[in-house]
């Protein structure tokens, strides 16, 4: 055959191998983790002993938009204001609209020829509720408002419940 010969070395005398080689200083530390340098808990080295846990403020008691009320202040995102002595107040803005869908008109019309029972479909109403509720803390001499969006008829009630909590809390 006049191929040539893909080994170099067909003596076979060591002088040549195929495939990667080893490392003739030893094998490498593995890569960092994430987070270098990791001078963590590492849960397999027996005897270390598990680190603390971060101090946090606590769990949140009620939450208004973006006011969150803690046992420590009142966590808002222009800063943290005290929770003794806040005044509250809420602005309901929302409004409710009520109206009969075009859909019944349609069906009164048609069945009023039919019967004069298609009448009914009139009675059929649609409730919408749009706008947004105010609330607004003062403490410490600062200020904030935020908006919550009215879901409902009854989302001021349940904002004011909301409120009347944190009243009570500011309070205290």
């Amino acid at each position: 055959m006049s191929q040539p010969n893909p080994n170099p070395n067909p003596e076979g005398d060591g002088a040549y191998g195929w495939g990667p080689t080893q490392p003739g200083y030893g094998y490498p530390n593995p890569a960092p983790g994430y987070g270098y340098p990791g001078q963590g808990y590492d849960p397999t080295m027996a005897g270390q002993p598990v680190p603390a846990a971060q101090a946090g403020g606590g769990a949140p008691l009620v939450s208004i938009g973006d006011i969150t009320v803690m046992n420590h202040g009142i966590v808002t995102p222009s800063g943290t204001l005290p929770l003794r002595g806040a005044v509250w107040n809420a602005t309901d803005m929302s409004r409710t609209e009520e109206k009969i869908p075009t859909h019944a008109i349609i069906l009164a019309v048609i069945f009023f020829l039919f019967c004069l029972l298609g009448l009914l479909f009139l009675l059929m109403k649609e409730r919408r509720t749009t706008g947004f509720i105010q609330v607004m803390v003062t403490s410490g001499g600062k200020h904030h408002s935020t908006m919550v969006q009215a879901t409902g008829p009854d989302s001021f009630q349940q904002v004011m419940g909301q409120v009347a909590y944190a009243r009570s809390l500011s309070s205290m």
